[in-house]
């Protein structure tokens, strides 16, 4: 069983085993959520990918020997980071009663490209660090401001994907 706070207010939530979560504020039981997505590549730089009905191309820029079509994977990270602070910022702002027009988020990292051109390195091949400024269009104060930002952090799912080891499981089909 793993336990973790999350859920409105912080109320402590525990998982029993892959697809049910329980509330101990409550007692409600809820199956864990379940995303997925296709994907396909149309030529060795660019992918293809469905997600509920939505289609998303992932392409490298030309200067990666792309035909920069779409976002790269990185840049698709970054946006994905950014879309989830953005619906969590609100969630938050919402459960913590204050206004919250709106929030402009700036994405940045860097990564070494060494690793991914299959050069001999020691460095990771991911980001070495995501760096990510936060605009609030709201009255609250910086009290305020800093406790939201701090639950926000908590409760991001892909911020705690990207700083926490997630078990990842490729196949051969």
């Amino acid at each position: 069983m793993v336990e973790s706070k999350y859920g409105q207010s912080g109320e402590n939530i525990k998982m029993l085993g892959r697809n049910l979560i329980i509330s101990e504020r409550n007692g409600q039981v809820m199956p864990a959520l379940k995303f997925g997505v296709k994907a396909w590549s149309e030529n060795p730089t660019k992918t293809v990918v469905e997600a509920r009905g939505f289609e998303m191309i992932i392409d490298e820029p030309e200067g990666l020997e792309g035909t920069n079509d779409g976002a790269n994977p990185v840049e698709y990270l970054l946006a994905a980071l950014a879309g989830c602070l953005n619906v969590v910022g609100h969630i938050v702002a919402k459960e913590m009663g204050f206004s919250l027009r709106g929030i402009e988020l700036e994405l940045e990292g860097d990564l070494n490209p060494a690793k991914f051109s299959g050069k001999d390195t020691d460095e990771r091949a991911g980001y070495k660090e995501i760096r990510v400024e936060i605009k609030p269009n709201t009255d609250a104060d910086e009290e305020t401001l800093k406790k939201w930002l701090e639950t926000i952090k908590s409760r991001c799912p892909v911020s705690d994907n990207i700083a926490n080891p997630t078990p990842i499981k490729i196949t051969l089909k």
